[in-house]
């Protein structure tokens, strides 16, 4: 993504702390949660990224919660997993396109058996998206479904179906349109559903950040709601990944943290 020199490009990156995990009482290491993002250059993407970490850390307390960039910034997610004891990685994306296949399976590889995955966030984000929409105000008589767009099937196919369940939500006909790789485009699917009658239409954007893609976004002139963002689903989402992952360990390491801040 274009714009200002990213602050993670100066010098050493969040993500390069060298934490090593969080030991629990009984000497036992608890998996650092890696938060595996896309990366960007914008300032406001550095917010983000830092934002959604202090919200994780604060749903997961006594957890060492670390980012991981899979493109732009100089240390990558294989790099930022092969400086850790034991990594639990939550692939944080709406569907799972090259970089979940490619770069987050190639970190969990060269970590020789130090780092996990779990499953995208993607699928448990419909709500998220719908919230957007909603704030927006009534969603007209027919949704666009604004994506990046991928070269992998398996992606698109993710992007129908949460156009399918979000039609479920708001009780509209929603269309998928992608931005680029993937048809049909934004353009498409908006000529689409005005053939089929519809002249209220809105968008819901498919993303978790703002970016480039918003031009092409506004240059359908419809109202279109804001990215997911810091959203309590997307916060949810990756830690219940992380605890599916772990097991009680970190439930009871997090109750012990709890109750020791609690000055009851």
């Amino acid at each position: 993504m274009g714009g200002a020199r990213h602050p993670c490009r100066e010098g050493t990156p969040p993500s390069a702390r060298r934490r090593r995990g969080v030991g629990t009482r009984d000497g036992a290491r608890m998996s650092t949660l890696v938060i595996a993002l896309h990366g960007t250059r914008r300032p406001s993407g550095a917010i983000f990224a830092e934002g959604l970490r202090d919200a994780v850390s604060a749903e997961l307390p006594g957890v060492d919660v670390q980012l991981g960039f899979v493109d732009i910034h100089d240390e990558l997610l294989a790099t930022t997993v092969q400086r850790l004891d034991s990594s639990v990685i939550v692939p944080t994306f709406l569907a799972a396109g090259y970089h979940v296949a490619h770069d987050v399976a190639e970190a969990v590889r060269l970590s020789d058996g130090r780092a996990v995955a779990t499953d995208h966030v993607g699928p448990d984000l419909v709500d998220a998206i719908h919230d957007r929409l909603v704030e927006l105000g009534a969603p007209g008589d027919a949704v666009i479904l604004a994506a990046i767009g991928s070269k992998r099937p398996g992606a698109t196919a993710e992007v129908h179906a949460t156009a399918a369940h979000l039609s479920t939500l708001i009780g509209q006909p929603v269309h998928p349109g992608f931005i680029f790789a993937s048809q049909p485009s934004l353009e498409q699917a908006a000529t689409t559903l005005r053939a089929l009658g519809h002249s209220r239409i809105t968008v819901a954007t498919h993303a978790l950040l703002p970016g480039r893609y918003q031009h092409h976004i506004a240059a359908l002139g419809l109202p279109a709601s804001h990215p997911i963002g810091l959203h309590p689903r997307l916060v949810s989402a990756i830690a219940s990944r992380y605890r599916s992952t772990t097991g009680d360990r970190v439930m009871a390491t997090a109750a012990r943290t709890t109750r020791r801040l609690d000055p009851l």
